[in-house]
C-alpha cells in the first residue's frame, strides 16, 4: 500500500501583476518514510523553484488512493463508507477510506468515486468529498530507484 505525504513548500511566485509575492503550496509526495518525502520534495523544488525556497511542513495523509485526470487541475478528498463484518465478533463494522480525486468540480469528483467503485459487492456511501488545495501530486515512478538502492537482479548476479 502506498503511503502518501502532504509536503508544505513556501516560495516566490509571480502574481498576476507581475510582483513576486511568497506563497505556500500544498504537494503530495508518494514516499516511504518522512526522509524520503523530504528528499523527493527538495529535489521537486530544485527543479521547479527559483530564487529562496523551502519546505515548511510534512505530514502523513489518509489517502490511500489517488485517481489523476488530464482534463482537471483541481483535487478533491474523497471519504468513503462502507461496512463489514468483523470475523471475531461477528458485528458490523464500518470502514472509511479516502481517496485524492481530480476533477473539474464536485459533482465529476462524485462519479469517477462512483465509477472507481462500480461492481463493489459491498454497498457503500460517499459522506463527503472536500476540495483540497493540494497543488500537485508526485506519484513513485516504476524506473525510480533510490541512489542507496540496487535492483535485486544485479544483487543476485554479483
Amino acid at each position: 500500500m502506498k503511503t502518501w505525504y502532504n509536503c508544505k513548500v513556501k516560495h516566490n511566485k509571480e502574481a498576476e501583476d507581475g510582483m513576486l509575492k511568497q506563497v505556500t503550496e500544498s504537494f503530495l509526495i508518494d514516499a516511504v518514510s518522512y526522509t524520503d518525502a523530504e528528499t523527493r520534495i527538495n529535489e521537486i523544488g530544485a527543479q521547479d523553484f527559483s530564487g529562496e525556497w523551502g519546505v515548511t511542513q510534512i505530514t502523513k495523509t489518509n489517502i490511500v488512493e489517488v485517481v489523476p485526470s488530464e482534463e482537471a487541475e483541481t483535487w478533491f478528498k474523497c471519504k468513503v463508507s462502507y461496512s463489514t463484518l468483523d470475523g471475531d465478533s461477528e458485528k458490523e463494522k464500518k470502514i472509511n477510506t479516502y481517496m485524492l480525486v481530480c476533477a473539474l468540480h464536485v459533482k465529476q469528483a462524485f462519479e469517477m468515486v462512483e465509477h472507481h467503485f462500480n461492481g463493489m459487492l459491498v454497498p457503500y456511501d460517499v459522506p463527503s468529498i472536500t476540495q483540497t488545495n493540494i497543488i500537485e501530486v508526485y506519484p513513485y515512478e516504476a524506473d525510480e530507484i533510490p541512489s542507496n538502492l540496487k535492483p535485486l537482479s544485479e544483487v543476485e548476479q554479483g
